[in-house]
């Protein structure tokens, strides 16, 4: 079974966290909700607490097949701002392990150096921070093991796409049948 991390940092966009976890776990994807602020409740910016399933420092980055960044401000500043998520960003790329992003936070991967010549797509008026990306107008870009999308109006077919990168299509649509989206 894979095991996919989702990173929470305080300002998160709630909706964008929170799809991907739900949407992967009906999937079967084994999902942890990785805190990055060192206490496991998290205060997404719609003023949402959630609690994560563990801190950043308790988690096995090695048994992990991916990893998430939702967007959201202040959370993607302090998901840019952590060296450690930086570190594991650029670990997973260099392993080839999934590196998923939502809204402003494709603008980490860009700004580490991951996005180089690769199509992806950001919220509008972060493009500039996709460093050397090839900047598409899709809902989802997945280009090799680097998934982005636009925001929270696109969190369903990002996780839909996060659950055909690890179970097939054929289990992405089932789960899109079963919540009833674009029946």
């Amino acid at each position: 079974m894979s095991k996919i991390g989702v990173f929470l940092a305080p300002g998160f966009e709630e909706i964008e966290g929170l799809t991907v976890v739900d949407i992967l776990r009906r999937a079967g994807v084994e999902v942890v909700m990785v805190s990055i602020s060192g206490q496991k409740e998290v205060t997404g910016s719609h003023n949402i607490t959630v609690l994560a399933d563990a801190l950043f420092e308790e988690v096995d980055f090695d048994g992990l097949d991916g990893v998430v960044l939702p967007g959201g401000m202040p959370g993607t500043t302090h998901l840019g701002e952590h060296p450690g998520v930086g570190e594991i960003i650029r670990k997973f790329n260099r392993q080839e392990k999934l590196v998923a992003a939502i809204c402003a936070a494709p603008s980490v991967l860009g700004k580490a150096g991951l996005l180089k010549g690769r199509k992806a797509i950001s919220y509008p008026g972060f493009e500039e921070a996709l460093l050397d990306a090839v900047i598409t107008r899709e809902e989802v870009v997945r280009d090799g093991h680097i998934i982005t999308s636009r925001g929270m109006g696109t969190a369903i077919p990002f996780g839909l796409a996060l659950t055909a990168y690890f179970m097939g299509q054929e289990k992405a649509d089932e789960i899109g049948a079963s919540i009833i989206y674009r029946q």
